[in-house]
């Protein structure tokens, strides 16, 4: 069964715009006595042109696989391995980071005997109520399409589902086949149409023209109207759409984290980042807007700041989105069609409607160039005490080749890669902030360098989401893909740390502190960790830079590395940037001993009152 699995994943393919990919272009895993006598046997004597990666850690492997299908726009992917019980579960979170984010990835866990008799088997949950349950049951929740191949025929028509869910814009994401060990080793006469080549087209939904209509009515009537760009604009290769649509009718366009490069960062009209992370320029507009359009955005809470952006009375949205659940959101008109037609269609309508925004000339580029002087004002901030982080920012921004891919996904940074990345080409900043799954970003560079490997990927990290999962980066030396790891060192979890502090806290548990045989708390002297020295002693290339002078020598040492470096870069706490005319809604105790938690509350509660309630 793991030999015509492997077979069968050798012959898919994906054509668009008719242009043919092989879709399958590997699995990575780590093999335990749940897969390596089955499907671990397959990829050693009959893996046809299908390449194995060896993981070192399951979670990591799949954030490698999936930054793998981001960065190609989900037209290739990486299917993933592992064992039964802890090895299958390692792969939950990523599973879940994948799906939030809507990436392709295909999991492989390994699972029980289907046949039982050698029971209960090493690593097996015993679920005494309920006997078919295992440990790979928990994918059930984070996956688009999951299912259990308890016989070896099964597979031919879970396979094709899979496929189905793989290759669909509007449901991708995660997908699980559970592959009892017993089953995958047992044999089958498949028929051979089972192996033979499938190419499956993705054709871009057109919108209906109805909703065309239903869309250009309320455009029509819009004078301040905001584009939200999210990650379907990229997916869909709709950049130059965009564009387009943006100049014919004066909009102004704000980006999400996933949709950040979908116009290049000097775009006239281009204001920079919305929502929580959002730029002074975008927020303000988004505040007066009388229509939102959404393109390929969920609106998660950071991009609408927690339904408190819109604040303009009676403000109208259009969701153009291929999923329909997206398109429905904050009771928008949906026009449910890929973001590339739809945007066209929509253009050609608005142009025989004789269609232009109203805002008053200069009024954008007034905002932007306001904002670009605050860019360049935190990319220039010194610090007494050190290397700042917008200033280490702004030192990388002016250093680095333009054409590089930026990987980032959890704490800080990715507040100041929204606000203050200027990003030139489309598929350069490439943000999981989704799920902002910490120990994404390491692995998520070796997928991206997998993807790219004509560009230099940096991999920006707090040392916090470092400590939490870098295993990854052995792979990338394994490979030969190399990847640079720009890891900020403010001794904790200090984005954390800022909010905690913001709502009424003392600050409690996020720095990395001995514990204090004063206080009893973690609240003793910074723990000096060698993140430098750690690298090196796994084979990386190293270096530590403390000055915006000491950065630009490493980066450019960095750049002449033929391998893996890692440069780490000591930053003050708490020198990240802040909210700009923007909020997120936290709960804070209602009940404290503190009178600032109280007041943080009640402030708290006043801001909940003014956001949308939908």
């Amino acid at each position: 069964m793991a030999q015509a699995l492997l077979k069968f994943l050798d012959n898919q393919y994906i054509s668009v715009d008719g242009f043919e990919t092989k879709f399958v272009q590997g699995v990575m895993g780590i093999f335990g006595h749940g897969n390596v006598t089955g499907i671990g046997e397959a990829l050693e004597r009959s893996a046809g042109e299908l390449v194995y990666v060896q993981g070192k850690n399951e979670q990591g492997m799949v954030h490698a696989a999936a930054a793998y299908a981001k960065q190609k726009n989900r037209r290739q992917i990486w299917a993933c391995t592992s064992s039964i019980g802890p090895g299958a579960l390692n792969m939950v979170t990523a599973a879940a980071t994948a799906t939030v984010n809507r990436i392709p990835v295909l999991l492989l866990p390994g699972d029980n005997f289907a046949g039982r008799q050698p029971d209960p088997v090493l690593q097996q949950l015993e679920v005494a109520s309920d006997y078919n349950i295992s440990a790979a049951d928990a994918f059930k929740p984070v996956s688009r399409y999951w299912d259990r191949i308890v016989r070896p025929e099964q597979l031919m028509a879970a396979s094709l589902q899979a496929m189905r869910v793989l290759t669909d814009p509007a449901e991708t994401g995660a997908v699980t086949l559970a592959l009892p060990q017993d089953v995958q080793a047992e044999a089958y006469d498949y028929p051979d149409e089972f192996f033979v080549k499938r190419v499956h087209v993705v054709d871009r939904r057109p919108p209906s023209a109805a909703a065309i209509q239903r869309a250009t009515r309320l455009i029509a009537g819009a004078k301040r109207p905001l584009v939200i760009a999210g990650g379907g604009v990229l997916y869909a290769d709709a950049t130059a759409e965009l564009a387009a649509f943006a100049e014919r009718f004066g909009m102004p366009v704000a980006e999400t984290q996933a949709g950040k490069s979908a116009l290049p960062w000097d775009h006239p009209l281009n204001l920079g980042a919305i929502g929580v992370t959002g730029s002074l320029a975008a927020n303000r507009v988004a505040a007066e807007a009388d229509l939102i359009i959404g393109i390929g955005t969920r609106y998660s809470d950071f991009t609408t700041a927690s339904k408190r952006a819109f604040r303009s009375e009676g403000v109208k949205f259009v969701n153009l989105n291929v999923q329909a659940a997206d398109a429905a959101k904050l009771e928008g008109t949906a026009l449910v069609a890929d973001a590339k037609a739809g945007l066209a269609a929509l253009q050609a309508e608005l142009e025989a409607a004789g269609y232009r925004s109203a805002y008053a000339e200069g009024e954008l580029a007034s905002l932007k160039a306001e904002w670009d002087r605050e860019v360049d004002r935190l990319f220039a901030a010194e610090h007494a005490d050190g290397l700042s982080q917008t200033r280490a920012l702004g030192v990388i921004q002016e250093t680095i080749d333009p054409t590089s891919v930026v990987v980032c996904a959890a704490g800080s940074l990715p507040g100041d890669l929204h606000r203050l990345w200027r990003p030139a080409q489309p598929k350069t900043y490439h943000m999981e902030y989704g799920f902002s799954c910490m120990g994404y970003e390491v692995a998520g560079a070796f997928g991206a360098a997998l993807a790219e490997p004509a560009r230099e990927v940096y991999a920006f990290v707090g040392d916090g989401s470092y400590l939490m999962m870098h295993s990854e980066l052995v792979t990338s030396l394994q490979e030969g893909r190399k990847i640079t790891i720009l890891l900020f060192d403010n001794h904790g979890f200090q984005c954390i740390h800022n909010l905690q502090r913001a709502n009424g806290s003392d600050g409690f548990g996020n720095e990395f502190r001995y514990r204090s045989a004063d206080t009893g708390r973690l609240t003793g002297s910074p723990m000096p960790i060698g993140f430098a020295a750690h690298a090196r002693s796994l084979g990386a290339a190293a270096y530590t830079a403390r000055t915006p002078d000491e950065l630009r020598e490493a980066l450019a040492q960095a750049k002449q590395e033929t391998k893996t470096t890692l440069i780490e870069i000591p930053v003050v706490p708490g020198t990240n940037t802040d909210g700009y005319e923007s909020w997120w809604r936290v709960e804070v105790p209602e009940v404290s001993a503190s009178p600032k938690v109280v007041a943080a509350q009640r402030e708290m509660a006043a801001r909940t009152e003014e956001a949308k309630p939908y």
